[in-house]
């Protein structure tokens, strides 16, 4: 028996090596433009990655739930997703919302993180957390590998 858990155990850690130099980190992204993300997480997308988000990924990070397939994101207890409207500059410098790209950005999102949204009022201004129960009931639960990189 003290074999066989042996082997298991030696079988678990080289499957973690291997699967850690597919691995991203997320944590601490308040996000940024919009097309930035789309074209970061369609070359993470095709390249089979793993995501792991373990810290905040606000606005424009979250696209990541509808650009990386369900079942490449696994979350901590550390993660916390943050929603808002989309905007830009208005002529007098200061930030507007922009309808078409916040349908955009939600057009994006996988159908469970949608309901969420809605059922807290949908994308505003102002930034709604998806995280702790309500974030690990839709994503499957992650620990923490030290050698995951950071997003490029």
């Amino acid at each position: 028996m003290k074999f066989m858990t042996g082997l298991l155990t030696a079988v678990l850690l080289l499957a973690g090596v291997a699967a850690s130099h597919a691995t991203v980190r997320i944590g601490e992204d308040r996000g940024g433009r919009i097309g930035t993300y789309v074209d970061k997480y369609q070359d993470m997308r095709s390249s089979g990655e793993t995501v792991i988000i373990d810290g905040l990924c606000a606005s424009a990070c979250t696209i990541v739930l509808g650009a990386i397939p369900h079942d490449k994101i696994c979350v901590t207890a550390h993660a916390s997703l943050g929603f808002h409207a989309a905007w830009d500059f208005g002529d007098d410098g200061r930030a507007i919302t922009n309808p078409e790209a916040t349908q955009m950005l939600y057009s994006m999102y996988p159908s469970q993180v949608k309901r969420w949204i809605v059922s807290r009022g949908g994308l505003t201004p102002h930034m709604i957390f998806l995280r702790g129960k309500e974030l690990a009931s839709m994503y499957r639960p992650c620990y923490m590998d030290a050698r995951a990189q950071s997003p490029r």
